[in-house]
């Protein structure tokens, strides 16, 4: 597990660049963390680093978001499924070619990819750590790159 301290949204934006730049184009970021912890500001600066121009909200009450480029961006907010066992539909998303980013990830662990990039954001502070995990082979180099 690799920990990144974040202290500026500059921060936000270079992390967000990197990532996108070593998925190229394709595969899957979970995020956790309290309220507040900037899951969606790492998921706005993780869409323009892909060249999203859609100005990127939380999808909370949309549960899903399509943000059409090249790559496509599926943002994915998972909070209100909590103990929802019917056919979602997600398993498409995760396999369509793009970058899915779901918040929220651990109200449907069951049917997430095998592989995926885990991100826990906590606040301390002025500051936010980043605390990054890679599940999967190809996650896991991705982590050792960061």
């Amino acid at each position: 597990m690799k920990k990144i301290e974040i202290h500026t949204l500059q921060d936000t934006n270079n992390l967000a660049t990197k990532i996108a730049l070593l998925l190229n184009g394709k595969g899957c970021i979970c995020l956790a963390g309290d309220l507040g912890a900037g899951k969606t500001t790492f998921t706005k600066a993780l869409g323009k680093a892909i060249g999203i121009e859609d100005v990127i909200t939380s999808p909370t009450f949309t549960i899903l978001k399509i943000y059409e480029g090249e790559p496509t961006l599926y943002h994915i907010d998972a909070y209100r499924l909590e103990g929802i066992t019917q056919d979602l539909g997600f398993e498409e998303v995760f396999e369509d070619d793009g970058i899915v980013v779901v918040e929220w990830y651990a109200y449907i662990q069951d049917i997430l990819p095998k592989e995926y990039l885990q991100i826990h954001i906590e606040l301390d502070g002025d500051k936010r750590i980043f605390e990054i995990e890679g599940i999967g082979e190809k996650y896991q180099q991705l982590e050792g790159e960061l």
